[in-house]
């Protein structure tokens, strides 16, 4: 469990529903304890193999520094596998991004400026949030809904859900674990691929910012590489990429002098992606 950590400069608005459904669909929100209007927003998604984990024990560094800020932050629970079934993870994220929009400005956001990050699986849903924007088939019910983000910060993201890349790692996590315990049976490669981000990149993505350890022993740097390199072939917007030197998976779980930098770039990344977002069309092409 991360460290707990006071923040007296931070209020938190604990278990706020955005979706009828119980404790999955509750969301927590990190704002500035001094008053705000029209504060940028991050939406935080945790990670745990789809199966496991809650909106309390990630990102945890990263929002409260933001907040600080003056950013507003917003935490998510999202329906875990296997009781749970694709693709009512990303769906329940949307759901998250719609409620964001309709209902954040009462905590002082601006919904017209929304970042999406998270660590692992929680990478890989905000990489796949960023890359299916407006996406009815994963928006049932709420299809008219916006849930474009104007930037997107994975962490030790899965990329390749399809394993079309081929590589062997990709191999072995579809057959044990995407297969057996995320997917159902009825599910067919179509929606493998749909559900992929490496598989999704395109020219209308948001700004990316993927960080990515380079001793990461459960998604390999390489799938990062790969998923950085398409993403700069096609997206019309900028793509960051650090890979870190040593870093292990879900190296900022716990604060460190590492987690402290990456935390600091993350903050230069979306600040500068804010005032692209605010900046007219006009100028940026003058």
């Amino acid at each position: 469990m991360p460290f707990r950590m006071h923040e007296p400069d931070v209020v938190r608005d604990r278990n706020v529903a955005y979706a009828p459904g119980g404790k999955r669909f509750l969301l927590d929100v990190y704002r500035p304890r001094e008053t705000v209007r029209d504060a940028p927003v991050l939406l935080q998604i945790h990670g745990g193999a789809w199966t496991i984990g809650n909106k309390e024990q990630q990102g945890l560094p990263l929002m409260r520094h933001l907040a600080r800020r003056g950013w507003v932050c917003v935490a998510i629970n999202y329906p875990l596998s296997p009781a749970s079934r694709w693709p009512a993870h990303i769906v329940a994220a949307k759901q998250a991004l719609a409620w964001i929009r309709e209902h954040i400005a009462e905590y002082g956001g601006d919904p017209r400026f929304v970042a999406v990050t998270g660590g692992s699986a929680g990478g890989h849903l905000a990489a796949l949030l960023a890359l299916s924007q407006n996406d009815p088939a994963l928006q049932p019910g709420f299809e008219e809904a916006d849930t474009s983000v104007q930037a997107c910060v994975p962490h030790y993201g899965v990329y390749d859900i399809a394993a079309s890349t081929g590589e062997e790692e990709s191999r072995y996590r579809l057959e044990s674990l995407m297969a057996r315990r995320v997917f159902a049976p009825e599910h067919r490669l179509d929606d493998y691929l749909a559900a992929s981000p490496m598989d999704r990149v395109a020219e209308d993505a948001p700004p990316f910012f993927v960080i990515h350890g380079k001793h990461d022993s459960l998604v390999p740097v390489a799938e990062a590489r790969e998923f950085v390199a398409r993403l700069r072939a096609k997206s019309a917007h900028p793509v960051a990429y650090a890979e870190l030197a040593g870093a292990q998976h879900a190296f900022d779980v716990f604060p460190s002098i590492r987690s402290t930098h990456v935390v600091r770039g993350v903050e230069h990344f979306l600040d500068w992606a804010r005032a692209q977002a605010l900046t007219p069309v006009n100028e940026k092409n003058s």
